[in-house]
């Protein structure tokens, strides 16, 4: 990919969704991937779980590399300090090139997110979860979030805790703790304005079997538009050259 993007004044999402196996038109660029990611990969129980593991890590490097106009397989990652305990285990970072941009990964059952910011940014996609898992999971939550789901129709219950929990884990890793940190202290329900200063948390539309959410940390700086952006899944295959500049690529404006 030689097209360059610029950097986002606000943040850039992107979404990809794993077609059906009958649906795959090509091969994976699995030489984009270095070695800790392609064990990764085989290590995956399931063979689907394995397959959306390194279309989202190709996806990622295919996304960063039309920022940074580098090849993608020649990207290096680490890890930030963590705020918690300043272990190397905190918000992930490019090493290789060096660049202050910030980018965030998720993936579950078929689909991925990607976020990408010029300031700290976390998304999480997950699942519809089952109504027990919602229901043990919930205790942890805020007081007031918990107090927020037990006003929704029982009908609505799982998607309601998935809209908040994706809120929760997008906000945690954009804070670079994960579930490190306790699930009660941060308010992430429906009152936007009660949110965690200096963040704006977007949900995202991701179908009816996922909800998703980004977190980005503007802490002062000015806030700039949330694009939703489609990434096609025939970008990650072997000889693939999308360009991930064209306009067509944008989905939606997403309001905090």
């Amino acid at each position: 990919m030689t097209a360059k993007l610029a950097p986002p004044a606000g943040a850039d999402v992107w979404l990809l969704r794993q077609p059906k196996p009958d649906d795959i038109t090509g091969v994976l660029d699995m030489d984009e991937l270095d070695e800790t990611e392609l064990q990764r990969a085989r290590a995956c129980r399931r063979q689907a779980g394995g397959y959306l593991y390194a279309a989202a890590h190709i996806a990622l490097r295919r996304v960063l590399s039309s920022y940074v106009g580098e090849p993608a397989r020649e990207l290096v990652f680490g890890r930030g300090p963590c705020p918690c305990c300043d272990k190397q285990h905190g918000r992930p970072v490019l090493l290789n090139p060096a660049s202050d941009l910030h980018f965030s990964l998720s993936h579950s059952s078929g689909v991925v997110l990607i976020g990408v910011a010029q300031v700290p940014i976390g998304v999480d996609v997950e699942k519809v979860p089952s109504a027990e898992t919602a229901r043990v999971c919930t205790q942890a939550l805020h007081p007031d979030e918990r107090a927020e789901l037990a006003e929704v129709p029982e009908c609505a219950g799982t998607s309601a805790f998935g809209r908040l929990w994706t809120r929760k884990e997008a906000f945690l890793k954009g804070l670079g703790t994960g579930l490190g940190r306790d699930l009660s202290l941060d308010y992430l329900g429906w009152e936007s304005e009660r949110h965690p200063e200096g963040w704006a948390v977007v949900d995202v539309p991701a179908g009816p079997r996922h909800t998703a959410a980004a977190a980005i940390g503007y802490d002062g700086a000015p806030q700039g538009p949330v694009t939703l952006r489609w990434l096609p899944m025939d970008s990650l295959y072997s000889g693939a050259r999308a360009d991930l500049t064209r306009k067509d690529s944008v989905l939606a404006e997403l309001a905090a």
